[in-house]
C-alpha cells in the first residue's frame, strides 16, 4: 500500500514521493517498500492494534535511497523493519510506540544471504516498545550489515533500549548452533538517552564465530524505569569502545552504563 503521490523525471530516474497518509488496521505490514530507488516518505501515521502480530509498520526491502521523516507509528509489530538489500537509508523525526521498535532485520534466515549498508535513525521517541534500536540475525545466514547509526534518540519504558542478537530465533523449536553468521559491524549509539523497562539496558548477544565489531556507543544514558535499581548491560562475543578507548568483551559479561554514560 504505497501510493505513487507524485514523480519528478530526473534524467531516466523517478523519485516517490508518500505524504500525509494515515493508514490503520492493515491486517499485515502496513507500508511495504519493495525494489525501490529514491523513496522519500513524510507526515505518515499509521496505527494497528498493539496485539496484533506481523503488523510492521514500514517495511523496507532490497530498496536504496530511502528517506522518512516525520512519522508516527503504533503497531502490534516493528515500527520499521529494515530488511535485506537496504541501502542509504535515513530515518528522521520519528514516533513509535506501542510497537516492536526499529529493526535491521531480521537478517539471514534460512541459511540465505543478506545485506544492509549505510542506515541513520536520527531524532526518535519510543514510548512502551519492546526494543528499541534493535539489530537481529539468524544463524547460518551470512553477508553483512553495516554502517549503521541510531542517534538522538529517547526511550520511555522500553524493554531493551539497545539490543544486538546475532542468535536470533524466531521459531517453535530450538534453533540449532550454526558456525556462519551476518556480520554485525562499524555501528554507532549516539545520543540515547531515557528509561529501561528491564534492568538489561543495553544487550550484545553476538556470534561465538562471527563476532559483532567496531561498535562505539556515545553519551549513552540510560536508567531503570522507577530507579529502583541500576540499568545493566550485557555482552557476548563483541568488540566495543566508548571514546576511542576498545573495550573487548570476554564471553559473557556484566559491566554497569557507568562506562557508556557519556563521552570523554
Amino acid at each position: 500500500m504505497v501510493p505513487m503521490t507524485n514523480k519528478e523525471n530526473i534524467g531516466k530516474h523517478f523519485i516517490l514521493k508518500v505524504e500525509n497518509l494515515k493508514v490503520v488496521n492493515s491486517q499485515q505490514i502496513q507500508i511495504s517498500v519493495e525494489d525501490c530507488t529514491d523513496v522519500k516518505m513524510s507526515r505518515l501515521s499509521i496505527t494497528a492494534p498493539e496485539t496484533a502480530p506481523n503488523t510492521d509498520g514500514i517495511h523496507i526491502t532490497r530498496s536504496r535511497d530511502v528517506q522518512v521523516t516525520d512519522c508516527t507509528i503504533k503497531t502490534g509489530d516493528d515500527c520499521m523493519s529494515i530488511e535485506d538489500g537496504t541501502k542509504n537509508l535515513h530515518v528522521k523525526n520519528m514516533v513509535c510506540g506501542p510497537g516492536h521498535g526499529i529493526s535491521i532485520g531480521s537478517l539471514g534466515d534460512h541459511n540465505s544471504e543478506a545485506h544492509v549498508n549505510n542506515v541513520t535513525v536520527d531524532n526518535v521517541r519510543l514510548y512502551g516498545t519492546t526494543n528499541g534500536a534493535r539489530i537481529k540475525t539468524w544463524q547460518g545466514g551470512k553477508g553483512s550489515a553495516k554502517n549503521i547509526v541510531f542517534q538522538n534518540m529517547v526511550m520511555d519504558n522500553v524493554w531493551n533500549p539497545i539490543i544486538i542478537d546475532q542468535n536470533y530465533c524466531d521459531s517453535s523449536t530450538p534453533c540449532k548452533q550454526q558456525k556462519s553468521a551476518v556480520e554485525v559491524s562499524n555501528l554507532l549509539f549516539k545520543n540515547i538517552r531515557g528509561t529501561s523497562a528491564s534492568e538489561e539496558a543495553i544487550v550484545l548477544h553476538c556470534s561465538n564465530s562471527v563476532p559483532c565489531h567496531g561498535i562505539t556507543l556515545e553519551n549513552v544514558n540510560l536508567t531503570v524505569k522507577g530507579g529502583s535499581s541500576n540499568a545493566k548491560s550485557t555482552c557476548q562475543n563483541a568488540e566495543w569502545k566508548k571514546s576511542g578507548v576498545s573495550v573487548h568483551c570476554p564471553v559473557v559479561s556484566k559491566i554497569d552504563l557507568e562506562l557508556v554514560g557519556t563521552s570523554d
